[in-house]
């Protein structure tokens, strides 16, 4: 268990104690991936869904989703974030909407977290704008694409096949 932070010598969990650790800027990059078929798809581009604009709603929910984090996972910190941007692509080739999540701070605890809640988040969200014209949307690929800051050093995913 030594290798797990968030074990006391108990086995138990417990928060990790970030006190002592000097602030950096900390980054963190995440993405996901909703996969739809073409009519969604279309719906989703021409703005047809009733329920909105699909992106624009997932984007700010994304941020909202950052700034919940500590509030959803029971071992993470709330910090201080200095900033979330969420970008969300159509890709006609994958029929999927793409969504990247960026997170950043100045803190004694990375933001990998936020911006993996931020990207599942918007995924949800666009889940949910769609579920009434498609039931069998898939979400997929929610994952750390970049972090920077922090004792454990830099980190950023070899993407294959985007």
């Amino acid at each position: 268990m030594k290798d797990f932070t968030h074990f006391n010598d108990e086995g138990r969990a417990k928060m990790v104690n970030v006190g002592e650790k000097p602030p950096t800027v900390r980054t963190a990059v995440a993405g996901a991936r909703v996969l739809v078929n073409r009519e969604t798809f279309e719906l989703i581009r021409s703005g047809g869904m009733k329920k909105g604009d699909v992106l624009t709603v997932a984007q700010v929910a994304g941020v909202m989703g950052a700034k919940r984090t500590p509030e959803l996972i029971p071992m993470c910190h709330p910090i201080l974030i200095d900033g979330v941007d969420l970008r969300l692509r159509l890709d006609e080739e994958r029929c999927s909407v793409e969504i990247t999540a960026s997170v950043s701070c100045a803190g004694r605890t990375g933001v990998e977290m936020e911006a993996l809640t931020a990207a599942a988040t918007a995924a949800l969200t666009v889940y949910d704008m769609c579920k009434a014209v498609q039931k069998d949307m898939v979400i997929t690929d929610l994952r750390l694409l970049k972090k920077t800051g922090g004792v454990h050093g830099d980190f950023t995913r070899e993407e294959q096949n985007g």
